[in-house]
């Protein structure tokens, strides 16, 4: 059952905001190598075309972090720094122009002498957050629970996630940063979707979904539209970012479609195409991935149908504004399941079927 969206903080990066009764916002993260200038500004722009709308990058060493200034200059969206193990490259990332953080405080805090931790670096790098204005990411993972939370709940579980995100938001407060949002992911789905609605009961912090590690495309999609979707449907959740082990590209469909079935946002048309059967006489799946690439063009109200069958397709989708059905060298091309084009040759169809849609474009 669909809840209203639960009305959180709210917290900038870049042109965005994020959290409230803003959209929520779909992020990816580059895989080239950062220090790549020119090849994660490529990745960047494509990913800007798809959709995406906030980029995360790695920062892993100094060397990299020495090129995030022109890397910031030049990118086509807002961009988060992903930092680990080394609060300095936090520091250096500031420097170079972000306005936006991921830390990982299962890493980047040591302990003293005395086992308690040392918070001498969140010391400095709150100071930093606040003269530069920065908002941060506190992301915890199941591979990052800090060893007393493991030894208190014995595994990574919910309880110890959200224990861990709180403890650091927590010290983040404490030394006035309160541009927060919070990430809690887990390779498990159960985990991910339990831990975040404890994290919702617990506080008002905007909330970045994901299923961490979630797998290749058929895979990571599936355990990504289970755990962001219930979370969504829940009403939880301000942004968004889709795992896949694959071109980070492919991200962006899947986080558009799971929002859109969710109902939280609509990106692009909507399509709707029969999954082809012994009487389909048409190359479909062509297409129909052909159209798909077409929808982000589109207003986001349109419906448009691509269905295999000429007797049965304009009425199986008559409640979409506009379609085609192909038979045997055939096809028509129908609105609201009214036959506008009666068309030989499935190529003609499907070039007159795009002039239509050119026609229905958001200028």
């Amino acid at each position: 059952m669909f809840e209203q969206r639960k009305n959180t903080r709210t917290v900038k990066i870049g042109p965005y905001l994020i959290g409230g009764r803003n959209p929520v916002r779909i992020q990816s993260m580059t895989n080239t190598a950062t220090k790549n200038t020119p090849a994660t500004l490529k990745q960047i722009d494509a990913l800007a075309k798809a959709g995406c709308e906030i980029v995360r990058v790695a920062v892993p060493d100094m060397e990299t972090a020495l090129t995030l200034a022109q890397l910031n200059k030049n990118s086509a969206l807002p961009l988060v720094a992903d930092i680990h193990f080394d609060y300095r490259l936090a520091l250096a990332a500031l420097d170079a122009g972000f306005t936006a953080l991921r830390i990982n405080p299962g890493n980047i805090l040591k302990k003293n002498a005395d086992g308690t931790p040392d918070t001498r670096p969140i010391d400095i790098l709150a100071e930093k957050i606040l003269a530069c204005g920065a908002s941060v990411r506190v992301g915890v993972n199941s591979g990052s629970v800090e060893k007393d939370l493991l030894e208190k709940y014995g595994r990574p579980c919910p309880e110890a996630l959200v224990e861990s995100a709180l403890r650091h938001t927590a010290y983040l407060e404490e030394r006035g940063v309160n541009q927060i949002k919070v990430s809690i992911k887990s390779s498990s789905v159960t985990d991910t979707i339990k831990a975040n609605i404890l994290l919702s009961e617990k506080t008002d912090y905007p909330v970045h979904l994901g299923v961490t590690e979630a797998g290749t495309p058929i895979r990571g999609s599936v355990k990504s539209a289970l755990g962001i979707g219930s979370l969504l449907l829940m009403g939880i959740g301000d942004t968004v970012r889709v795992s896949l082990t694959a071109d980070p590209v492919e991200e962006i469909a899947v986080a558009k479609e799971i929002l859109r079935t969710a109902g939280s946002r609509r990106m692009g048309a909507e399509l709707i195409s029969c999954p082809t059967c012994g009487r389909t006489e048409i190359d479909l799946i062509k297409i129909a991935e052909k159209v798909e690439e077409k929808l982000i063009e589109l207003p986001d109200t349109l419906k448009v149908a691509v269905m295999g069958c000429v007797v049965n397709g304009p009425g199986e989708a008559k409640e979409a504004d506009i379609g085609l059905a192909g038979g045997r060298g055939k096809g028509v091309i129908f609105k609201k399941g009214t036959i506008i084009h009666s068309i030989q040759g499935e190529e003609n169809l499907l070039q007159t079927f795009m002039a239509e849609l050119d026609k229905l474009k958001t200028h």
